[in-house]
């Protein structure tokens, strides 16, 4: 039962239920769910206190913004680390009695890969949110962009004239299938540069409007 459950018919083989893993959890359905809380916590952590109007009482200590916002990156990070390494454990222990035969070190890079994008868009929700008063840019503009990251990294096989924008899809950098193949690390660093970037630019750009109140 366990085995139907990941794809894999009594007698079938062992790679076609890596295959699924890589298909269906780690192309699709892990990458939304951490997508959406990654985009959902970096919005609210600043752009939602700001709607609430509790983000004063915060910056009312002797603390910079751009410092509230690093700090607030870092928590923002950590969240999305134990969720996808939540999700790891889970498929860990389910591994010996559904028989994958998972590579750990393929399963480790897989889920290093899913903490990168999080990062990326949760980061980039918690800029834009600190660069614009706007709660819904902070949930609308990463998530356009992770839309169109997704649709580029699966249709520019398809579609020629995607071919040419892989590289700025950071789910092309990071490497597809990575049950089977690994990550890219020289992507998987680019995609990290890029979150830096989006986050210090976010810290620079919050100092220099006023926050607005309810």
């Amino acid at each position: 039962m366990l085995k139907s459950l990941f794809g894999i018919a009594e007698g079938g083989s062992i790679t076609s239920g890596a295959g699924y893993l890589d298909v269906e959890l780690f192309s699709l359905m892990l990458p939304l769910l951490v997508l959406m809380l990654a985009i959902g916590s970096g919005a609210r952590t600043f752009a939602g206190e700001e709607d609430a109007g509790r983000l004063e009482l915060v910056l009312s200590y002797p603390v910079r913004r751009r410092d509230a916002v690093l700090a607030k990156g870092a928590a923002v990070a950590a969240e999305i680390v134990l969720v996808c390494a939540a999700a790891g454990l889970a498929i860990a222990l389910l591994d010996p009695l559904v028989g994958l035969d998972l590579s750990y070190a393929h399963l480790g890079a897989a889920l290093v890969s899913l903490a990168v994008l999080g990062v990326l868009h949760g980061w980039m929700a918690l800029a834009v949110g600190a660069a614009v008063p706007s709660r819904t840019l902070a949930i609308g503009v990463p998530a356009g962009v992770a839309a169109a990251g997704y649709l580029v990294n699966g249709l520019h096989d398809l579609a020629g004239w995607l071919d040419p924008f892989r590289f700025l899809s950071p789910f092309w950098l990071v490497g597809s299938s990575p049950l089977h193949n690994g990550i890219d690390g020289w992507g998987t660093l680019a995609v990290l540069a890029a979150s830096a970037v989006i986050l210090a630019a976010g810290s620079l750009l919050v100092e220099r409007r006023d926050l607005e109140t309810p």
